[in-house]
């Protein structure tokens, strides 16, 4: 068949998808299928399927992309599988680009889902662009969330086992971000107190709420407030801005994600802080893409490369100007799990252990298996929770083996999805956010 008979042949879905993949060429063509990336994969490890690694999906693509092939449900399946870890990226000698290409595939994929009215499909885009989108409604969603944590009703829930499967699970999730007010009970002053004096301010910064930072950690937002003052930042309120859009490019939901990155772009903008700072692995990954979401957009892509060169994670931006030494000790054995849009999409490794090296009194233990995904993956746990909770499986027996009596880690799904492994497994260790530590240190008397 002629590649014209071929284009003819095509349903309008597929020569949409091909299209955009067509825009993805040679981060398509890059990968020369070595195969160095099974053993980093999640999927593939648990489930053995070629077509579940990262060059199985890509030569799906790529069939898709070449009309050899039609994005059927088997191509969906595969696809939809992808935890979007990246951890390929990192071991790849070709330097494939593979979280892009995943969200140009997942975008017409959304579509296809949409079209044959999957329910979760539905679910997830009425969710995604119509209640993150909308700040007071979310605002509403997430205080009913923190009643029914903070009452004591989703612990009897759970205690009482009314639920299982995914409403277990849930519940599990909603307790793993309870504020971990022990931190700073333990927190002890390590050389007798003195006033505090204010320090320089040498750097404005501007702070991402976040939609779940602010709505079930907002004590970590304003321990992050208090850190970065304590090293001589000035806070700027960027009060306009949105979520960051990187739940919605995980979904496929490209326009929406395009649509709140502008906002942001314009909020932060406006105040022109020196940087923008992240506390959340995974949304500094999506605003330091900014550049490649916009590339299209003649009006943005130039601001939203200048917008990406200013965000820092938090502890990036910490070692960057240097850690201002914590007055108090926090005495426990603390383990270290790296969150995959931290290790792998941003490719920070040592900022986040320096930050908690620099805290007087932590017993800094290795985690094996650290750089691996959990299985959270923004909201995957809920989609696919029989295999997310296999490939939780052997964080929960490392971090067991650790010792440790904290897990630290500096993204909310992953604090979530570890935090409900150690629940539901009865694991004494609770999962923690860096910043917190630090904080608690600051602020020993």
């Amino acid at each position: 068949m002629t590649g014209m008979a071929a284009n003819q042949g095509m349903t309008e879905t597929q020569q949409e998808l091909a299209t955009l993949l067509e825009e993805n060429r040679e981060g398509l063509l890059t990968c020369v299928h070595c195969g160095l990336c099974l053993p980093s994969c999640p999927t593939y490890r648990v489930l053995g399927n070629e077509n579940d690694s990262p060059r199985g999906r890509l030569y799906l693509m790529r069939g898709v992309m070449e009309n050899r092939i039609q994005p059927a449900q088997a191509f969906v399946s595969h696809i939809d599988l992808c935890l979007g870890c990246r951890a390929c990226e990192t071991v790849c000698p070709s330097g494939v680009p593979y979280g892009q290409v995943l969200e140009a595939a997942r975008a017409e994929v959304a579509v296809i889902e949409e079209t044959r009215k999957s329910e979760m499909a539905l679910a997830t885009r009425f969710i995604l662009n119509q209640v993150f989108t909308r700040p007071r409604l979310l605002r509403l969603l997430m205080a009913g969330a923190r009643l029914l944590r903070d009452s004591g009703l989703a612990q009897m829930s759970l205690d009482a086992r009314l639920f299982s499967g995914r409403l277990k699970l849930a519940l599990a999730l909603l307790l793993a971000t309870r504020p971990q007010t022990a931190i700073a009970q333990t927190a002890r002053s390590e050389r007798p107190a003195a006033p505090d004096r204010e320090p320089e301010k040498t750097a404005r910064v501007a702070l991402l709420s976040g939609c779940v930072m602010e709505g079930l950690f907002e004590p970590t937002n304003r321990a992050t407030e208090r850190v970065l003052e304590r090293n001589g930042c000035q806070i700027v309120s960027c009060p306009d801005q949105a979520c960051c859009g990187a739940l919605h490019s995980h979904a496929g939901q490209i326009e929406m994600a395009r649509r709140l990155a502008r906002r942001n772009i314009d909020s932060f903008d406006e105040q022109k802080p020196d940087r923008i700072i992240v506390n959340a692995a995974g949304c500094g990954a999506a605003m330091k893409e900014y550049g490649h979401l916009l590339k299209g957009d003649p009006e943005y892509r130039d601001r939203a490369r200048e917008f990406s060169r200013r965000v820092r994670d938090l502890s990036e931006f910490l070692v960057e100007i240097g850690i201002t030494p914590p007055r108090g000790r926090i005495d426990a054995r603390v383990t270290y799990d790296a969150p995959c849009h931290l290790i792998h999409a941003q490719r920070i490794t040592r900022a986040p252990l320096d930050v908690l090296s620099a805290i007087p009194g932590i017993e800094l233990v290795p985690l094996k298996g650290y750089e691996n995904c959990c299985g959270g993956a923004g909201i995957y746990n809920l989609l696919h929770p029989d295999l997310s909770t296999a490939i939780l499986a052997d964080k929960l027996a490392n971090i067991a083996a650790s010792g440790a009596e904290l897990v630290a880690t500096s993204n909310p799904g992953c604090l979530m999805q570890i935090g409900a492994g150690l629940i539901l497994n009865q694991i004494s260790a609770v999962a923690v956010q860096p910043v917190d530590l630090l904080d608690a240190a600051y602020s020993a008397r």
